[in-house]
C-alpha cells in the first residue's frame, strides 16, 4: 500500500464512504474518483457481474473508461451497514449515455477492508437484467421508427 503522496487519510468507515462517494457522484458530470483511489489498497481486488480486475492501476483504468462511456453517471447510496472489516451498501446509479435516455441501475458493494480501514476487496452486484431490459425498449422504439 502507498498512500505516501496523500499524507494521512482517515480510517475508512461508513460515515466516510456516504461523505466520500457523495463527492464523487453529482447531479451534473461525470465522477471523479480521485479523492477515494488513495483508500484503496495496490492489490485491491474488484469483481462483479462481467469482471474482476486485479490491481489498483487496471482499477482505475476501468473507473477512467466508465467515465468516457457516460455523459452523466449519479449514485444514490440508499442504506449502508457495517460489521467489522466488511461496509455494505445499497445504491442506484442513473447513467447517462450519448444517445439513449437516463437509465438507472439497482445494486450494491461489499468492501472489505484492511486493519487499516484500506480497501482491499470490491465486490459489485447489480441487475443486469433490468438495465439490459431497459436499453433493449430503448433500441426496440429506433427499429419501430423506421
Amino acid at each position: 500500500m502507498n498512500n505516501d503522496h496523500l499524507g494521512v487519510i482517515m480510517k475508512l468507515n461508513k460515515e466516510l464512504v456516504l461523505e466520500l462517494w457523495s463527492k464523487t457522484y453529482n447531479t451534473k458530470g461525470k465522477p471523479d474518483w480521485t479523492h477515494i483511489f488513495p483508500y484503496y489498497d495496490e492489490n485491491i481486488i474488484f469483481q462483479d457481474s462481467i469482471q474482476r480486475i486485479e490491481g489498483k492501476m487496471d482499477f482505475i483504468d476501468m473507473c477512467n473508461r466508465l467515465t468516457k462511456r457516460c455523459k452523466e453517471l449519479n449514485m444514490e447510496i440508499v442504506d449502508i451497514t457495517q460489521e467489522g472489516d466488511i461496509i455494505i451498501f445499497d445504491w442506484i446509479m442513473t447513467m447517462m449515455f450519448k444517445k439513449y435516455p437516463s437509465t438507472p441501475m439497482y445494486g450494491a458493494t461489499k468492501l472489505t477492508l484492511d486493519s487499516e480501514g484500506i480497501i482491499v476487496e470490491q465486490r459489485d452486484y447489480y441487475d443486469m437484467w433490468g438495465i439490459s431490459l431497459i436499453i433493449f425498449q430503448g433500441l426496440v422504439k429506433v427499429i419501430e421508427s423506421f
